[in-house]
């Protein structure tokens, strides 16, 4: 058997498939990539589990029943790898208990055998949306780090005093400043963050707190 090699076409997402029966395997790959999504398939879910790579948009349809590892236990260690990756799970009717705990524990859908094609599609459509936008929100906040990160120890000071509503003559008799040099810091902070307006500064500062880091 080839190995898989996981790579983008093109920029396009990944549409993993982790199925040990080959006949279905064969048959979901043949679908999707006959609509044009770039398929990376497996028959054993230990090896998708080394070879995925998160830095890559992508989802998986993935197997409830499989001999090696249940899909159940694929997403766990996914969870405890911290991937964002949407899981669709496929499941037996016997397998529906599982299927369910799997999406308490963060799948983003599952589907009954049999189904219809366009049902498995739907999935794949909005479980490639919800990746991207996971994906945008992570860069978002990676970036409002990265903007603070650039804030002097006096400018984050005068940061966390403007996010409680505190005016610059309070503000510069709390720091001993002049109230020029309150402005100045504002100032800085304001072009340093990017923000339009307080209010903007304010979601920012909220984004990064809820974070669990300043």
């Amino acid at each position: 058997m080839v190995t898989p090699t996981v790579t983008n076409i093109d920029g396009k997402p990944i549409v993993y498939v982790v199925d040990d029966e080959d006949g279905m395997r064969r048959a979901l790959t043949t679908l999707l990539t006959t609509v044009g999504y770039h398929v990376v398939a497996f028959a054993r879910p230990t090896e998708f589990l080394s070879k995925y790579d998160p830095s890559k948009p992508a989802c998986v349809v993935l197997d409830v029943r499989m001999p090696e590892l249940s899909g159940l236990e694929v997403q766990q260690q996914l969870n405890r790898s911290g991937a964002i990756l949407p899981v669709i799970l496929i499941t037996g009717h016997g397998d529906i208990p599982m299927a369910v705990q799997a999406m308490k524990d963060g799948a983003f859908d599952f589907l009954q055998k049999p189904f219809r094609d366009e049902d498995l599609l739907d999935r794949i459509k909005h479980a490639l949306q919800r990746d991207a936008e996971n994906r945008l929100t992570i860069a978002r906040h990676a970036d409002l780090h990265q903007r603070i990160g650039t804030l002097t120890p006096r400018e984050r000071e005068v940061l966390t005093m403007v996010v409680d509503g505190r005016a610059n003559k309070v503000i510069a008799i709390d720091l001993g400043l002049s109230e020029r040099t309150v402005e100045i810091h504002r100032a800085n902070v304001m072009e340093k963050m990017g923000a339009s307006s307080v209010a903007h500064l304010v979601k920012m500062y909220m984004i990064v707190m809820e974070d669990g880091s300043t």
